[in-house]
């Protein structure tokens, strides 16, 4: 999603119809860019079929093939020279009130989800700041919201229906599928054709936000899991100019009647006296509401409003992950770069997630921080900044978000995952002949 002309003007977008239909042998003009506009897809051939049976005649029927979720991604991991294949016509959404799951198709987003089981009362754990991506998409690139205790989206996943390279439709869950199970949620889009989810629920629950004005580094520096667990889900925004967070935004759970308040002072950040964007000076009517008042869940943990559909804009986004523990070192270090990075800049977030056991995760077994940059469209400049960026962070192991822009060799990359060569066995079990693979992840997982 577009999070520039998001941030800028508007709210959350509707991911709405992106592709052709192949499978009833007629093609139709569909978008070819990714949202950011930075990525041209390499084929016009894109199948929308209409059911798990299509897809199934769809993935006997081609030799290479990618999935394209809500045009997210900034790089090429969903890109393709032959085929893609989009699933929004699968949009069933489907409660289990005895498991406290909901199983939803592969075309589903979290604004369409969200508002469904909260009426049921049910919620998820956690939101991305942007809600309208997939979940089949945000869950296979470890997509996260924040919160020291919070994993990321992928972490909800109960069980997965995958359309594997021979056509084969198969179950694998947490309860009976073990190791293969965590290998395959944080997928890629490799193990196969994600066609439904089915994720833990809740019990829905209201929150209420308050954002802080101009922290000062230096508190980070003895505080910061105290800060960063102020909440159920805590933000913190900077230009990196004036060592200092230009806003926090902490989102407090409440429990049922609990009237919230809080302190007009964090950690010497001033409360604000009115609704802010996260980028200074831009209009707020498209955020979530602020200034302590209570709402659901779902109309809080994002940043901004689901009834929001921006135009498709113009940005880069880029996101490493480091462990928490090393958090306000890594910040420091990035910092360093301040007078080389404010200009082509947005804005960055930090938030936390918490560790998991899924393979190809960003949070495999560490708790981590996750340093965010939304980027202005000017890639001759941000592709010679990224390097030195990551040389910053090399100290601290730097994991890249699987779907946004990096420049790490495959060999730094690979040394993250200590069960990568138990995804790719696994990748090969499911599909030997790599019709899965393409440009991104042969670089990426497999060149020395």
């Amino acid at each position: 999603m577009n999070k520039r002309e998001f941030l800028k003007s508007t709210g959350a977008i509707v991911a709405g119809g992106m592709i052709s239909r192949l499978t009833t042998a007629q093609q139709q003009p569909a978008p070819r860019e990714n949202w950011a506009g930075n990525i041209t897809y390499s084929t016009d051939h894109v199948h929308t079929p209409a059911n798990v049976d299509e897809v199934r005649d769809v993935v006997k029927s081609c030799s290479q093939l990618r999935a394209l979720g809500s045009r997210h991604s900034f790089n090429r991991i969903a890109d393709s020279t032959q085929n893609q294949i989009s699933l929004q016509h699968l949009d069933q959404i489907e409660v289990d009130d005895n498991a406290r799951t909901v199983t939803v198709g592969a075309g589903i987003k979290y604004g369409q989800l969200a508002p469904v089981i909260d009426a049921r009362g049910y919620a998820l754990h956690n939101l991305a700041s942007l809600p309208h991506i997939s979940v089949a998409g945000a869950i296979a690139t470890a997509t996260h919201g924040s919160g020291i205790h919070n994993g990321n989206l992928a972490t909800a996943v109960r069980a997965l229906e995958i359309v594997t390279a021979s056509g084969e439709l198969i179950q694998l869950s947490r309860d009976k599928n073990g190791d293969e199970f965590l290998g395959a949620v944080v997928g890629l889009g490799a193990v196969g054709v994600v066609t439904r989810v089915t994720l833990d629920l809740l019990p829905t629950f209201q929150v209420a936000q308050t954002v802080y004005q101009n922290l000062n580094f230096d508190e980070l520096a003895h505080n910061f899991d105290a800060i960063f667990g102020a909440g159920y889900s805590v933000s913190l925004f900077t230009d990196w100019q004036h060592h200092q967070a230009t806003q926090v935004w902490i989102k407090r759970k409440l429990q049922p009647g609990e009237k919230h308040e809080s302190a007009a002072e964090f950690y010497g950040a001033k409360r604000a006296t009115e609704k802010l964007h996260p980028i200074t000076g831009h209009p707020a009517e498209s955020c979530t509401e602020q200034m302590g008042i209570a709402g659901p869940w779902y109309e809080r943990l994002p940043h901004f409003k689901m009834n929001f559909t921006p135009s498709s804009g113009r940005e880069l986004q880029t996101e490493y992950f480091v462990p928490r523990e090393r958090g306000y070192q890594a910040i420091l270090a990035v910092e360093k770069l301040r007078d080389q990075i404010t200009s082509h800049l947005f804005v960055t977030e930090l938030r936390t997630i918490a560790a998991d056991n899924l393979w190809i995760s960003t949070a495999y077994q560490r708790d981590s921080l996750a340093i965010h940059f939304t980027w202005k469209p000017e890639w001759d400049t941000v592709k010679q900044i990224l390097p030195r960026i990551e040389a910053q962070l090399k100290p601290f192991a730097p994991r890249p978000h699987w779907a946004k822009l990096f420049t790490l060799s495959p060999a730094l990359l690979q040394g993250q995952y200590a069960r990568l060569a138990d995804f790719k066995a696994l990748l090969k079990q499911h599909d030997p002949s790599g019709k899965f693979r393409n440009e991104f992840l042969e670089k990426n997982l497999y060149a020395t």
